[in-house]
């Protein structure tokens, strides 16, 4: 009798309120990240055929990833629900604003995350199915709760975040071989500078809410910065590996290489001055450099 009741309200519901619902549940899937969730994972998939793949058979495999990931976005929120409250960046969430639910969020979430599973294991293999599955086990149970412990959790947390290419991969072919492995290597080592970038921009902000990033833990930054330059300069020959094991050639090499230079550099220039001017070109510099290092891969594919 409660539900239809609740039916019966949402029908009367005014149209742009109905549409607010509709974009709070959106929200709470991180569609921006999970923008990447779907470019890397098509990306993986692409690399990872042994012929050009149709979109027909490409899309069950990055809907079932991008479900997955929306599914562990909503329950990350679901969990740090509170301390999100007491960021400014974060406090307007839908969960924390009071907007959703936590009963209706952890229902949405887990039923995105089971559909992924669901979809991935039919239309794809058990290889890309179980390698969702350990993107579910270590950002939910790993890194969630390790994030309010230890800085270390940046680490931790990439995995999940380079698992998606991987996982396309796996998908095309059944395997789990060396290009696979580079693309996972790339996104993984790309990720600490641009989280390091992130942590000194909004530093004031995990120290209210309790977070031992970095830069809290150490004001000066002096690690920070470190951080930033050894995973950047780690990444510049890692970037190189898929013209060595045949999935790119030599315009890719070229343009891997450069990018990562300026790369390397915007991390220099960060870890010296660790100015917020500093920090936010190191971000901006992360988020051009990963969508245009795929391009040139596909490219010359």
């Amino acid at each position: 009798m409660k539900n239809a009741r609740a039916e019966a309200a949402a029908v009367h519901l005014p149209v742009s309120r109905r549409s607010s619902v509709l974009g709070d549940y959106f929200a709470l899937t991180k569609p921006r990240l999970n923008l990447l969730v779907v470019l890397t994972s098509a990306a993986g998939y692409y690399l990872g055929a042994a012929a050009p793949p149709t979109w027909l058979a490409m899309a069950p495999a990055v809907a079932g990833t991008a479900l997955v990931a929306g599914g562990a976005a909503v329950l990350n929120q679901l969990y740090e629900r509170d301390t999100d409250a007491l960021m400014r960046r974060t406090r307007l969430r839908p969960l924390p604003d009071g907007r959703v639910g936590p009963d209706d969020a952890r229902m949405f979430g887990a039923s995105l995350a089971l559909a992924g599973l669901v979809l991935l294991a039919l239309t794809s293999n058990l290889t890309a199915a179980s390698l969702a599955v350990a993107t579910l086990v270590i950002y939910l149970i790993i890194y969630t709760p390790m994030k309010r412990r230890s800085s270390a959790s940046t680490l931790v947390g990439a995995v999940p975040g380079a698992l998606p290419p991987l996982i396309g991969w796996a998908a095309a072919n059944g395997s789990l071989s060396v290009g696979g492995w580079a693309l996972f290597a790339i996104v993984f080592l790309w990720q600490i500078p641009h989280f390091m970038a992130i942590a000194w921009m909004y530093r004031d902000d995990y120290r209210s809410a309790g977070f031992p990033m970095l830069p809290v833990v150490e004001p000066d930054g002096r690690r920070t910065g470190r951080q930033a330059v050894i995973y950047a300069t780690a990444l510049l020959p890692v970037s190189l590996v898929p013209s060595f094991v045949g999935v790119s050639g030599q315009l890719y090499l070229c343009t891997a290489f450069w990018l990562g230079v300026v790369l390397v550099g915007l991390a220099i220039n960060f870890a010296v001055s660790r100015s917020e001017a500093s920090a936010r070109a190191l971000f901006f510099g992360s988020i051009t450099y990963l969508p245009l290092i795929w391009v040139a891969m596909i490219l010359d594919h």
